[in-house]
């Protein structure tokens, strides 16, 4: 299994929102792809609950898959670009890893 791991830290403001708007609208976004990708077996996403840590970052994404080929197919998918659109739009910085998970 491939596990992908994506936090951000977003802007005080971009695309006409608030980071805490914005952080909510990317929650829906990314949750939404689970609807839309059959190769995601499962995603969750986070949102950072403390504010008084100014080096935390605010969203994460997990997200499982069963294979190289799923996660690669993930990548390309036309609401993964979408989706990846509205969060360049957001974000100030992103940190991603995946790596296999032995079950």
């Amino acid at each position: 299994m491939i596990r992908h791991i994506v936090m951000w830290k977003l802007q005080d403001e971009a695309a006409g929102a608030t980071k805490e708007k914005n952080a909510e609208k990317m929650k829906l976004i990314l949750e939404g792809l689970r609807t839309n990708i059959d190769e995601i077996k499962d995603v969750e996403v986070g949102i950072q609950t403390n504010q008084d840590d100014p080096d935390a970052l605010d969203v994460v994404l997990i997200c499982d898959f069963e294979t190289d080929l799923d996660f690669q197919m993930y990548t390309r998918n036309a609401h993964h670009k979408k989706a990846v659109e509205f969060i360049k739009k957001v974000a100030e910085s992103r940190y991603t890893v995946d790596y296999k998970v032995d079950l």
